[in-house]
């Protein structure tokens, strides 16, 4: 029986999280713009949202930027390097970091946001470092 990488349950965990992204982006965006903007074309010049609902968009639009990245290096490592340890570590940090990232970002904490930004960017790194080792 083939050994399985930790890295795919990483990958699937990652799946739940960009949906919980963008369910709460859908959700405070369709609360302020109402349900008939959400299911309608979205035509013309939208409501400007509120703090939150702008940061939930904005949050997701960063976690997109890093997804595409972190599958990509994930694809790498299941190729190259499917059981190493800095690989399936940096795809835990990267995970972990973008968890916290999401309340930071919806509360307006600034500093510790960045913080675990730049957390998840050190778990793509050594991810990136496994993968060509």
């Amino acid at each position: 029986m083939p050994v399985i990488s930790p890295l795919l349950s990483i990958v699937s965990w990652s799946v739940v999280l960009f949906f919980i992204h963008l369910i709460v982006q859908d959700l405070t965006m369709t609360r302020e713009r109402g349900l008939e903007w959400n299911v309608g074309a979205r035509d013309g010049t939208a409501r400007a949202l509120s703090d939150v609902a702008a940061r939930a968009d904005r949050a997701f639009a960063n976690f997109r930027e890093t997804y595409v990245v972190f599958i990509g290096l994930a694809v790498l490592c299941l190729i190259t390097a499917p059981l190493s340890d800095v690989a399936i570590i940096g795809g835990w940090v990267w995970f972990v970091a973008r968890i916290a990232y999401l309340p930071l970002y919806l509360s307006g904490v600034k500093r510790i946001r960045t913080l675990a930004w730049l957390v998840s960017i050190g778990g793509l790194v050594a991810m990136l470092i496994a993968g060509f080792v």
